[in-house]
């Protein structure tokens, strides 16, 4: 838990196009690359309506309360996922080395699975909350108890937890991007690694999870960082399945429209996402709708965990920032995530095959390769539409849009600005792009959106930092 002030990045002003029209969607290529979703009634509790679209709404209980009644029936009727707040914590699970207590922890998991709920696993590998026997180990010895820790709790509940936060707040606050300090740190730079294969051996079925704050917006140093770390874990066939955004919003770390961009972006690296400790400072319907609809939209985000029940439970009470009152009472924030969860789209649109425009809401016109040219770096532009070949682009399941067969769209860099060409083909992350429910095309290697600088025939096609403004709004068609 924590927060740490960093600066926001400045967005240039934006251009103001026309309305993305809800009706137009985002079509498929040759067909529909999204179909509507699925009508539903809409639901009238967190869970319920999360469950529509295959996700979670949970929230962390904590064991003393299970006797207060108010807050067992909000807990009972509205979530359909429990994390124990401390009670599979490191000093509550293993207070004496080598003697596991599971009395706190197994009565959190009885009452949520006596309830027709699911667990999430929270935390076997901690620099916080470490028993005193542990804190005054180092080097190997520390080691060793690590990884007997996670074999005992995790044999406990082996094939019981949906999803184990097997490290947890591993990295460093502020712009170094470094590991934190820690005695587990400090036990060699492959710790991290050593747990997650631990972890694996010791229950196969769970995901396990690297979990941390400060990592929601894409362009803090601590996001980039943990970024790195679970791609050269995937390329190393390390065993991670997914990570953990605790998304403690506040002054000091507020809300930034990118973190959809940051979900995506770890999502395409071939993990799970999944928001674990969510509260908002204030409790605002908007940023709570908003972080909402960002789970909706990435079609790898596992569901939401909300931080208490109520704002009295709330480890920051004093901020107000849960969607119940203290009394029990529903919130605005409530009913703005129920009904963004009642209208959510299930996911990413899958590619599709086939070949089609790429047509900009602003403009109207389409991305077009300039004088048909087939050459490696050849610009992309806007262009009035038309029936030629290099207007023609087809999504494959790798996430390029090719023309011609066998050249890709590619961004020559990663910054604002960045110029888009055509390029051949060679599968990197740089010609790899996710096409979004809310009509945004955005680059895997840089998060940063597919951009037109202006509206007439000739315009260049950059990228630049998502505004989803209409300029950066395409129909894919």
């Amino acid at each position: 838990m924590g927060s740490h002030a960093l600066p926001r990045p400045v967005l240039r002003r934006r251009i103001r196009g026309a309305l993305w029209a809800l009706a137009a969607g985002v079509l498929g290529v040759g067909a529909a690359l999204s179909t509507p979703p699925t009508a539903h009634a809409a639901e009238s509790t967190l869970g319920a309506a999360a469950a529509q679209s295959g996700r979670y709404f949970g929230t962390a209980i904590a064991a003393g309360k299970l006797s207060d009644s108010t807050y067992t029936s909000i807990a009972n009727r509205e979530f359909n996922m429990v994390t124990a707040e401390n009670e599979m914590k490191i000093d509550a699970t293993e207070p004496q080395r080598g003697r596991f207590d599971f009395t706190a922890g197994d009565r959190v998991y009885n009452w949520a699975v006596q309830n027709g709920k699911r667990v999430r696993g929270h935390t076997l590998a901690w620099h916080s909350q470490q028993p005193g026997w542990m804190q005054s180990l180092s080097g190997s010895d520390l080691r060793q108890a690590m990884i007997d820790h996670i074999n005992g709790v995790m044999s406990h509940y082996k094939g019981k937890i949906a999803q184990w936060d097997v490290v947890n707040e591993a990295f460093a606050d502020g712009n170094s991007g470094a590991r934190r300090d820690s005695n587990l740190q400090r036990t060699g730079n492959d710790w991290i690694e050593v747990a997650f294969r631990t972890a694996r051996a010791a229950d196969p079925s769970a995901k396990l999870c690297y979990n941390d704050y400060n990592i929601e917006n894409w362009t803090w140093a601590k996001t980039q960082a943990v970024y790195n770390m679970v791609r050269d874990f995937k390329q190393r066939g390390v065993p991670i399945d997914c990570v953990g955004f605790q998304s403690h919003f506040n002054s000091g770390s507020p809300y930034n429209s990118n973190f959809r961009t940051t979900l995506q972006s770890f999502a395409a690296l071939g993990v799970d996402v999944a928001i674990t400790e969510l509260d908002i400072q204030g409790a605002s319907p908007t940023t709570y709708a908003n972080v909402v609809n960002d789970c909706l939209a990435v079609s790898r985000c596992l569901g939401i965990t909300v931080w208490g029940v109520r704002d009295t439970d709330s480890w920051r009470s004093g901020d107000t920032p849960l969607l119940f009152n203290g009394d029990g009472s529903k919130k605005p924030a409530y009913s703005a995530v129920l009904d963004a969860l009642n209208g959510g789209s299930s996911g990413e649109p899958p590619a599709d095959g086939g070949s089609g425009q790429i047509k900009n809401a602003a403009s109207g016109r389409c991305l077009d390769v300039v004088n048909a040219g087939t050459a490696d770096g050849t610009q992309v532009q806007l262009y009035d539409c038309h029936s030629g070949t290099n207007q023609q682009w087809t999504y494959t399941d790798a996430g390029e849009f090719r023309i011609y067969g066998n050249k890709c769209l590619d961004a020559g860099g990663t910054g604002n600005g960045t110029r888009i060409q055509i390029y051949s083909c060679w599968g990197g992350d740089n010609q790899k792009w996710r096409v979004n429910s809310d009509g945004t095309i955005v680059g895997v290697q840089s998060g940063l959106c597919l951009d037109a600088a202006g509206t007439g025939n000739g315009t260049p096609v950059q990228l630049y930092t998502c505004s989803y403004a209409a300029n950066q709004r395409w129909t894919v068609s």
